[in-house]
């Protein structure tokens, strides 16, 4: 896709370089648009069946109070629902700076000081998802979103006809997710997505209002391609935050993923 995008910049550059020349009198070009993605093509339908929820009602009240601190990008009340030492940072190791408090490790994983408020919406949308599964290497720590059941064969196979990774996949969390014609909650339905995995498509792009509606631009099985509400959606890969249960209550231990340095 660089290449048609790169000649439309060529081509209205020269356009201006002759106007700047005395040439502005000639008819100018009309804009020129770089031609529609290629459609994708149909993909096997690989089955699966979202995590459970956790259900203990202590978590449960525990993610309200995140969801309630993320709304109201409140630190004092998220640092109290943070381990004050031993937090972790996991990318292709562990980031987190041990002489520092939980909440600062915090701060700097999901890049909470961002100008756009995007790490306050970030915490958010974890304290919405109800499942966490226990990490077997480390008893008591609990990451969140769970993985959900699917079979690894079918998505290495997958993987492998479309030259895709796991990163560019999602599922509903329930079956009857509506998919719509264009992003927008409005406009019609086009289809209705069974329990089965769905591309996300790199032109995706996130609202600027946090308020407004997110809608995810995927591709079904079919190859059929529309937009389905990023509530409807988890990633198949993707970051996880990692709780703790202590005496106190359940606390943040942890991120994997998380902001680049």
């Amino acid at each position: 896709m660089r290449q048609p995008i790169v000649a439309t910049i060529l081509i209205l550059t020269a356009v201006t370089l002759c106007a700047g020349i005395g040439l502005a009198q000639q008819p100018q070009l009309p804009a020129l648009k770089p031609p529609p993605p290629a459609p994708i093509k149909p993909y096997p339908a690989v089955a699966v069946t979202p995590p459970a929820a956790l259900d203990d009602p202590g978590f449960v009240a525990f993610r309200k109070q995140l969801r309630d601190a993320a709304e109201h990008k409140d630190r004092a009340a998220l640092a109290k629902l943070v381990v004050a030492q031993g937090f972790f940072w996991m990318q292709d190791k562990d980031l987190a700076d041990k002489h520092k408090p939980g909440i600062a490790n915090l701060t700097s994983a999901v890049a909470l000081d961002a100008p756009d408020g995007g790490g306050w919406r970030v915490l958010a949308a974890f304290a919405d998802d109800p499942s966490a599964a226990e990490v077997p290497q480390q008893k008591g720590v609990f990451c969140a979103p769970a993985d959900p059941a699917v079979d690894p064969k079918e998505i290495e196979t997958l993987a492998k006809e479309t030259g895709t990774d796991p990163f560019e996949w999602a599922y509903p969390t329930k079956a009857g997710a509506e998919v719509h014609a264009a992003a927008q909650p409005s406009s019609p339905v086009i289809d209705k997505l069974g329990m089965t995995l769905v591309r996300v498509l790199s032109d995706t792009i996130q609202p600027e209002n946090p308020s407004e509606p997110f809608f995810v631009h995927i591709a079904m099985p079919s190859g059929k391609t529309g937009f389905v509400n990023s509530q409807s959606l988890s990633p198949l890969a993707g970051e996880q935050i990692c709780y703790v249960k202590g005496a106190g209550g359940w606390k943040i231990t942890g991120i994997i993923g998380g902001a680049t340095q």
